[in-house]
Parts: structure tokens; sequence; C-alpha cells
């Protein structure tokens, strides 16, 4: 029985094109992870229960559009030139005239905004590019939201900074800023397609916390310990994974 529902709304024109809606994170597994095999004689990453959940937990938004990038090409930045967007370009000014979340696509966060932070220069000092969502999403009353990069499975090239909102009671939608990956590319010159995952969104009911901290005897150590050693092939997945489900 699902007793909790996350809601995606845009306007009706974009909706109607029916085109890279949000879906289940589970969706979207990666193929070399399906193509692992896991046996007792040849234990991989696949028999990882806590990795797969990372792999299936909550929802994904895809680029709306097609993104042209150049990314400190000739080490300097220009707008026009950086970061052109296709796909909805044609139509992008009457979406906007409509209210939809989109305009250009793109929006720019300088680097005031982030100054000290350890952004800057995994960016190359250049501005920060900022996707706009055309999907407002709301969940339940007392549930908010975390937004990451797609765990375990994000583009090399780039990801957003990551957040939580408060999506019961924000009223529109929400804008991503990404870091272009400067450490494995120092100069970029790419498209982004249309319909790439970039934002895994958990949805998380906000309780309030105290930490304890203590110590744990010897032998409750040991005995976990000797149980868990045992050559059981999925004894996390069989004795202590609760099962979800995303839909």
């Amino acid at each position: 029985m699902f007793d909790k529902e996350i809601e995606f709304s845009a306007h009706e024109d974009y909706f109607a094109q029916k085109e890279d809606y949000p879906i289940p994170t589970k969706l979207n597994i990666p193929e070399w992870f399906k193509k692992l095999e896991h046996t007792v004689e040849n234990k991989t990453i696949k028999g990882c229960i806590p990795f797969l959940d990372s792999l299936t937990v909550g929802y994904l938004l895809k680029i709306p559009q097609d993104f042209n990038v150049k990314h400190n090409v000739d080490n300097k930045y220009n707008l026009k030139d950086s970061f052109q967007t296709f796909g909805l370009h044609d139509r992008s000014q009457t979406l906007y005239e409509k209210n939809i979340n989109l305009n250009s696509g793109f929006d720019v966060h300088t680097l005031k905004q982030v100054e000290g932070s350890p952004f800057i220069e995994k960016n190359k000092n250049l501005p920060f590019y900022k996707i706009l969502n055309p999907w407002k999403i709301k969940t339940p009353k007392g549930y908010s939201c975390l937004f990451v990069p797609p765990l375990n499975n994000a583009d090399d090239r780039f990801s957003i900074i990551p957040g939580i909102v408060d999506t019961d009671t924000f009223p529109n939608e929400i804008n991503f800023p990404i870091i272009i990956n400067g450490d494995k590319y120092p100069v970029l010159e790419t498209t982004i397609k249309k319909g790439t995952p970039y934002v895994q969104i958990i949805p998380f009911k906000r309780d309030s916390w105290k930490m304890t901290v203590k110590p744990r005897k010897q032998k409750e150590i040991q005995n976990s310990r000797l149980f868990y050693g045992l050559k059981i092939l999925n004894i996390y997945k069989d004795k202590y994974w609760n099962k979800k489900s995303w839909k």
C-alpha cells in the first residue's frame, strides 16, 4: 500500500509534449552493473545491497533540452559561446512568455555567490551555470527532498550542487546550479543531450534527532562479526535489509 506520494507538475504546454518526464531511479540502473555476476566463488559489487539501494532510491530529473557547452575554451568565459541551448531553443521565448520555467534553459551564478568554496577551483574559476527545471515538486506535509547527482551513476562531465528543499511548502520549481568537472576536463567542449539524468531526488520525513555516543562490549562485536563472517552469499539482504518501493 502506498500512503506517500510525490507529485511532479509542469505547465500544461510542456506536459503535453510527453518528453523527459521524471522517472523512478530504478529505471536507470547502469548497464555495467546489470552485466556483473555475483556468486560465492566470485563476489562482486552486484551483491552489495547498500550500493544497489543507492542506484534505485528516489526519482530522477532529466535535462530538459540539449546544452552545447564550451567551458574554459581559450581560457576565457563568454556567455554567448559558453552555454547555448538547442532542442527547445526555437520555441524557448514562447515557452517563457507562457511562464514555463525554461527561458533559454539556464541561468548563471557569479563566483562571488560561492566565494571561498572548493567549487570554484573545480569549475576553473568560471561562473556557474544553473539548469532551469520545468517541474514543480510536491511532497506530503512534513516531507522534504534531498537533491544530489545520480548516486554512483553520475555523468562524469558535470554534477549539481546538492541541496535540501522543504517541498511540502515551497511553491515553485527548483533550479540546479552545476559544476563542470574541471578535474577531469580542464577544457570541455561537449553537448549535454536532452534526457540526460542529472538530479536524483530522495524524499525524507523531517524528524528531530539527538546524538548518543557510547562504547560497545568486545563480546558483542565478536559475536556479530562471527555471524556476519559466515560464507552466506546474501546474508545482509536475507537478514538485515528492508525492501523499498519507488513507483
